[in-house]
């Protein structure tokens, strides 16, 4: 039985040029023989991936398989038919491997466009031992993506951190240097350390993903540090100095006005994250908690009796 072109791309029999294109590019890249080395089974299959691709990008030729079908098709068409016009150098230029040089090459023939268009002529000669060798383009390696989780304070601050990237069969360590200011959900680019880049290609980008830890005493919101801090219900009556806690390591003394409510944020201005590119520092705000006591002794509960006769 034949070879279903659309099962070898994995295509359905009505996708269009595109999806049949990024099919054959994804199988090629895989199976290519610069890519799998003395590795035979690879070899046919690319030479599979590419006869069905040359069927079913041509318009004419998907045509007359569809209406013969593969048996059919495979007895009428033979790999002249198939390969007749098909620019395979183009084809794998657009993959971004080179072309198979000058000269007699058993492939291609001579001039600029090599098309196969001779029975005489083998289409994956120039690439399985032909009489000129297949040449690859240098391309840029693989970029990597690495996710990083850095505490609430290098995020603010800034730090230098080393981390341990597999790469192939070797561990390399990194130094990164985290900016301040830096938030979740960004990414640093670190050019030049992915992948190895192929026959002398650029190397990869290597992409840190950056979380934040969370923090026991302190939360982050965009640019602004949040921390809570709990006063007595007579601070919160009469007013008072408190001391805040601040994320390196200091303390502040802040006002609490008389009268102050639970939940009321305070504000700290320019104590928050600095902004990244120039862009202004943020603030930290201090959530009050007003801290009513669930037991009074004999003489707290007369004393609260009279400021409630008092109306307080």
């Amino acid at each position: 039985m034949a070879e279903d072109y659309y099962k070898t791309l994995g295509v359905a029999r009505d996708a269009g040029p595109e999806d049949i294109k990024k099919a054959y590019r994804k199988l090629a890249l895989k199976h290519h023989p610069d890519r799998n080395p003395g590795n035979k089974e690879a070899e046919e299959r690319f030479k599979k991936i590419s006869e069905a691709y040359a069927v079913l990008s041509d318009t004419e030729k998907r045509k007359q398989y569809d209406n013969f079908g593969s048996d059919t098709f495979s007895q009428r068409y033979t790999q002249e038919d198939i390969f007749r016009d098909f620019d395979f150098e183009q084809i794998l230029r657009d993959l971004g491997f080179g072309g198979l040089g000058s000269g007699t090459a058993r492939g291609f023939g001579g001039g600029k466009r090599r098309t196969f268009t001779q029975a005489s002529e083998d289409p994956f000669g120039g690439l399985f031992g032909g009489a000129t060798q297949f040449r690859q383009m240098p391309q840029k390696g693989q970029d990597l993506q690495y996710n990083l989780a850095i505490t609430l304070e290098e995020s603010v601050f800034g730090a230098e951190k080393k981390v341990a990237l597999q790469k192939e069969n070797r561990v390399e360590e990194i130094n990164i240097k985290i900016p301040a200011g830096i938030n979740a959900g960004k990414k640093l680019r670190l050019v030049g350390k992915g992948g190895a880049g192929i026959q002398r290609g650029m190397e990869g980008d290597l992409y840190l993903n950056i979380s934040i830890l969370p923090h026991p005493i302190f939360a982050r919101d965009g640019n602004d540090i949040y921390v809570e801090k709990s006063i007595s219900f007579t601070q919160a009556v009469l007013g008072a100095t408190i001391d805040i806690p601040m994320l390196d390591g200091a303390t502040k003394r802040i006002k609490v006005p008389a009268g102050t409510q639970n939940n009321t944020k305070i504000r700290m201005k320019g104590y928050g994250v600095p902004g990244m590119k120039g862009a202004g520092k943020g603030d930290q705000y201090v959530k009050i908690i007003v801290d009513i006591p669930k037991r009074l002794t004999e003489k707290q509960s007369q004393l609260v009796k009279k400021l409630a006769e008092e109306g307080l």
